[in-house]
């Protein structure tokens, strides 16, 4: 693989290519990019794929990942087909998508000037690893369990065992991962069952005495109908040293207060830049109950407050965003993060905006985002 050389860095430049936007940061011969690509027009899904992959073909970039919402399994041979490639780690949350107009999108990661290798476990491609900026990373994806007829508790177990088994393809273990993603489905019926398990498996591999990842943790159906398909990303530097500090927020408690076994954010460093992961973040008071029951728009604004109090105390801003995801429980209430933003004079940010379950009932709202700031 090859590395970045360590002169200059630019952290994020943002830009659209027809309705596509492109969230890039570059380091001398190398660069990392978010490409999100939702519909226009009335679009269909396979176009929505093919104008990302073509913005992809644009930049010379090779992808890492791809994540798409709102859209049924059944089209991934359509994706397939517009990147060119069947090893590519993709995580498809088809919830909603049976609506006449799902909230709908694709977010593909991907780099240039490095080489992207897929990671393999028991000839079962499950992620892509690649170095840049002189850290290696690891991107698994889209991990399903082999029996979806298993007990939900069992899958869970099932899919954090491979994942664990794919870092130590590259000589890693959770000590690297930084982030997580589990898309639950019926999160509601067993939420309180999977952070039972997650925290279990935390303990058995000390988790708890290191980094504990950010992470998202939402509803979402999937085409294998498996109680949940999951990802992460973790980064190991060459000497092994530290990278990545777990980031409290605040205005709200640590998740573990409450039985969540994850961090608020978790920040990554190296010689140049320091990259941001912020987890799935909603309305909810410091002293850990859900607050605002029934007002979108006041859940909507505390979260925002609680984000950006978070970027904040890293002397960061949203205008450092390199991804963005919006959960709403309802999809009638998606127009109001337009208005929200409006109302804040905060412009076009990357959102990707989607219809999922939140993981309480009385929570109407969610979002994640990553960033990216000079040392």
């Amino acid at each position: 693989m090859s590395q970045c050389d360590r002169e200059s860095v630019v952290p994020v430049h943002h830009e659209e290519h027809k309705g596509v936007q492109v969230a890039a940061s570059s380091y001398d011969t190398c660069s990392d990019m978010f490409v999100l690509a939702i519909p226009c027009n009335g679009e269909s899904d396979e176009k929505v794929f093919e104008k990302a992959a073509a913005t992809v073909r644009a930049l010379g970039a090779s992808v890492v990942s791809a994540d798409v919402f709102g859209i049924s399994g059944k089209k991934a041979p359509h994706l397939v087909e517009s990147l060119q490639s069947s090893t590519i780690p993709t995580t498809w949350v088809e919830e909603g998508c049976d609506n006449p107009e799902p909230l709908r999108g694709l977010h593909l990661y991907a780099v240039t000037g490095t080489t992207v290798d897929p990671v393999v476990v028991d000839d079962r491609p499950v992620g892509s690893t690649y170095d840049i900026d002189g850290i290696r990373y690891c991107r698994l994806g889209g991990l399903l369990t082999r029996d979806p007829s298993a007990s939900r508790g069992d899958q869970t177990k099932e899919i954090l065992e491979l994942m664990s088994a794919a870092l130590t393809t590259l000589g890693m273990d959770f000590y690297n991962v930084i982030r997580t993603w589990f898309y639950n489905y019926r999160m509601l019926d067993w939420y309180d069952d999977f952070n039972a398990v997650r925290t279990a498996f935390f303990r058995k591999y000390k988790v708890f005495d290191g980094i504990v990842p950010a992470s998202t943790c939402i509803g979402g159906h999937n085409i294998a109908g498996a109680a949940l398909t999951a990802g992460l990303l973790a980064a190991k530097a060459p000497q092994c040293e530290t990278i990545s500090t777990m980031v409290n927020s605040p205005l709200q408690c640590p998740a573990p207060q409450y039985g969540s076994s994850f961090s608020r954010a978790v920040e990554l460093s190296t010689e140049r830049i320091r990259r941001l992961f912020v987890s799935g973040t909603a309305s909810i008071a410091p002293d850990g109950k859900s607050t605002h029951i029934g007002d979108i728009d006041a859940q909507i604004a505390l979260t925002f407050d609680v984000v950006s109090a978070i970027l904040e105390s890293r002397d960061m801003t949203w205008d450092d965003t390199t991804r963005a995801i919006a959960y709403f429980k309802k999809r009638e209430d998606a127009p109001r993060l337009k208005a929200y933003l409006a109302s804040r004079g905060m412009g076009e940010l990357p959102f990707l905006i989607t219809n999922n379950d939140i993981c309480r009932d009385d929570l109407l709202f969610e979002i994640e985002m990553d960033a990216t700031a000079p040392i």
